[in-house]
């Protein structure tokens, strides 16, 4: 299973940067991470990353996501939410408007064999 996690912000790709480094750094996520360029419409300037992809195997790799992304977004002073999609759904989560998001990515990015 593949989860896409969207990050907006004030400085959507300063805190794209900072999630991006921020799960790089999971050991459970080494080379599962690789981020997609956003669709480039006419006339637009392109080359921003927009979504940073997830390869989710069997081990896991759903709850250590979910986890680290409740830590990074506890730490964050600026507004950003993040977007998470999966198969099993999707939920975006405000940093400083959601108490505890554990649960709700836990539920979108839970094992599709557990299902």
């Amino acid at each position: 299973m593949d989860a896409q996690i969207r990050v907006s912000g004030s400085d959507n790709v300063a805190e794209f940067a900072a999630l991006w480094e921020w799960l790089k750094a999971e050991r459970d996520l080494q080379g599962a991470l690789s981020p997609v360029r956003q669709v480039v419409e006419e006339g637009q300037m392109g080359g921003a990353f927009d979504v940073l992809s997830v390869a989710l195997g069997t081990g896991g790799a759903g709850v250590t996501l979910a986890k680290s992304l409740t830590v990074w977004l506890r730490g964050r002073r600026a507004d950003v939410s993040i977007t998470v999609m999966s198969a099993a759904g999707s939920v975006t989560v405000d940093a400083r408007r959601v108490k505890d998001p554990l649960p709700l990515l836990q539920q979108v990015l839970r094992n599709q064999d557990e299902s």
